[in-house]
């Protein structure tokens, strides 16, 4: 999704070769990505062969923004300062 975040589109293969993923493995990333409508799929030809781009969804980016806030509040969560029994007044 991070990549989607930043181009408008990205076909298969720049996905591929970035993350470096199977085919297979990339193919069910997308489909449940696709399942949820967090990524649209636009399908067409370059010459004779089949060219695949993806791109995220309002749906997709509202999620992820949401998922980024949660990363972030756990970090926070996990640099703030704990109450511990060594820390208390004697």
């Amino acid at each position: 999704m991070s990549l989607l975040m930043v181009d408008d589109r990205v076909d298969f293969l720049t996905l591929k070769q970035s993350l470096d993923l199977s085919d297979g493995n990339l193919a069910s990333h997308l489909a449940s990505l696709e399942k949820q409508e967090y990524i649209a799929v636009h399908k067409s030809f370059v010459g004779r062969k089949p060219h695949t781009e993806y791109e995220a969804t309002k749906a997709g980016k509202q999620a992820f923004s949401e998922h980024l806030d949660a990363l972030e509040a756990f970090l926070r969560q996990m640099d703030s300062p704990k109450d511990s029994p060594d820390s208390s007044p004697s």
